[in-house]
């Protein structure tokens, strides 16, 4: 095992459990909880390095979605004729569960979400993985389910071989992680299809049809499960749709609808998931009543356009987990008030020019919250003439409050990673938080 997070702890756990002989390795310095478990079950284990030589005796290596391919451990290992995989894949080994698979360059952790809470409303056992939830292999190891709801990032399908997913649903593509992919999206494609790999004619594909990058790619692709596109512009041929403001799922020949004035998750990006939601929950013959509660009744994820207060006129949003810039246009989108803008971070290879037009319609000032912000006052000092720099959640949140007024908005969306100034996303939407209820 390499990583000792949630998956690597579980998977050494399942490993261990299934009769294996185990060894778990990890460069950083492993969490006292995980620690405990894996001291629990009798693993051995080693942080603040990596054992080349015990690492090349393996028969298998189960890697942590963190590290990269590219790194030399891993060319090391797979030199030596290794097979790495996920703990996906690994603890796929160990269930007949039946498995709905969710990707998507944005909005995969809100629909896994939502999906998750159709099945669990509806009685069904089962368990919520991949990028949310529990470890998938820790859950098998102790609890096995009757459904899985996995979020899987690209990183996650990289290391799938012989996985299937029952229904797959692909929300979208836009460029995003290309470092990690040779800085050819046709890498990053490549892997977000990964998600139909080993699938059959009894198997379903629900995708977006909406998504220029998906319709294409399927053109070039003979993919043998049932196709369910969906769609909030066109009608025809979708097992999904909107249609006179009310949302249609049209799947086995039975239609569902519902006000899209109902749905929990406003926005249109937000019609998207819902859309895909429904319809996976449709195909595992989920009553409509069930499904259409669901989605009028759902609460969004922390740090996901969370709305955090109001501060004298003035609404705060935290949406510390859009990381690119896909996931900011979702969010400056819906704003329907004047917005203040914190943005900034670690930039992936932004391109910050997709978001002008909306930035020069919606956004009254900037707060750059990073350490490098030339790129961002470059691109936007002929829009905005209000643009400030922050250091920390607490000054960027002063700073916001004084260029905002009753009536307005203010946007932590950063478009960027969070580790020039905070631990990951989660620790800057917490600060952000404490810095508004602090006003």
């Amino acid at each position: 095992m390499l990583g000792a997070g949630e998956s690597g702890c579980g998977a050494a756990v399942l490993a261990s459990r299934k009769g294996n002989e185990v060894f778990l390795s990890d460069n950083g310095v492993i969490a006292e909880k995980y620690k405990s478990a894996l001291t629990t079950e009798g693993i051995n284990f080693e942080e603040g390095t990596h054992s080349m030589s015990r690492i090349l005796e393996a028969d298998e290596v189960i890697k942590s979605p963190g590290i990269p391919d590219k790194s030399e451990l891993i060319k090391k290992i797979k030199e030596k004729g290794i097979p790495v995989i996920s703990e996906i894949e690994f603890a796929s080994r160990f269930t007949n569960a039946f498995k709905v698979c969710i990707t998507g360059t944005n909005g995969k952790t809100t629909t896994t979400l939502l999906t998750y809470h159709i099945l669990e409303k509806a009685g069904l056992n089962v368990g919520l993985a991949g990028n949310v939830g529990k470890s998938f292999a820790m859950q098998v190891a102790e609890n096995d389910k009757d459904y899985y709801v996995l979020e899987l990032s690209s990183f996650q399908l990289d290391g799938l071989i012989e996985f299937k997913a029952d229904i797959a649903v692909l929300l979208n593509i836009t460029p995003d992680h290309l470092d990690r992919y040779e800085y050819d999206i046709t890498n990053y494609i490549n892997s977000k299809f990964r998600i139909t790999n080993n699938q059959t004619s009894e198997d379903a594909f629900i995708y977006c049809a909406d998504d220029t990058i998906i319709s294409e790619e399927l053109k070039k692709r003979d993919l043998k499960s049932q196709k369910y596109p969906f769609s909030i512009t066109a009608t025809e041929q979708m097992a999904g749709y909107i249609d006179n403001n009310e949302l249609i799922i049209n799947t086995q020949n039975q239609n569902m609808h519902m006000s899209i004035f109902e749905l929990a998750l406003q926005g249109k990006h937000n019609l998207y998931n819902s859309l895909a939601a429904g319809i996976a929950s449709r195909l595992i013959d989920i009553r409509k009543e069930v499904v259409r509660e669901s989605l009028s009744d759902f609460k969004n994820i922390e740090h996901r356009l969370e709305y955090v207060m109001t501060v004298h006129g003035i609404d705060f949003i935290n949406d510390s987990k859009a990381t690119n810039v896909n996931s900011t246009w979702y969010a400056l989108e819906c704003m329907e008030k004047p917005v203040v803008w914190i943005v900034g971070g670690v930039d992936k290879g932004n391109d910050y020019e997709m978001l002008k037009d909306l930035v020069r319609q919606k956004v009254k000032g900037i707060v750059c919250l990073g350490i490098e912000n030339d790129k961002i006052i470059e691109t936007y000092k002929d829009v905005v003439s209000d643009i400030r720099q922050a250091r920390t959640a607490t000054d960027a949140v002063k700073a916001a409050y004084e260029i905002g007024g009753k009536g307005d908005v203010v946007l932590l969306s950063p478009a960027c990673a969070s580790f020039d100034l905070f631990k990951n996303y989660e620790d800057r939407g917490w600060q952000f938080k404490s810095a508004v209820k602090a006003l």
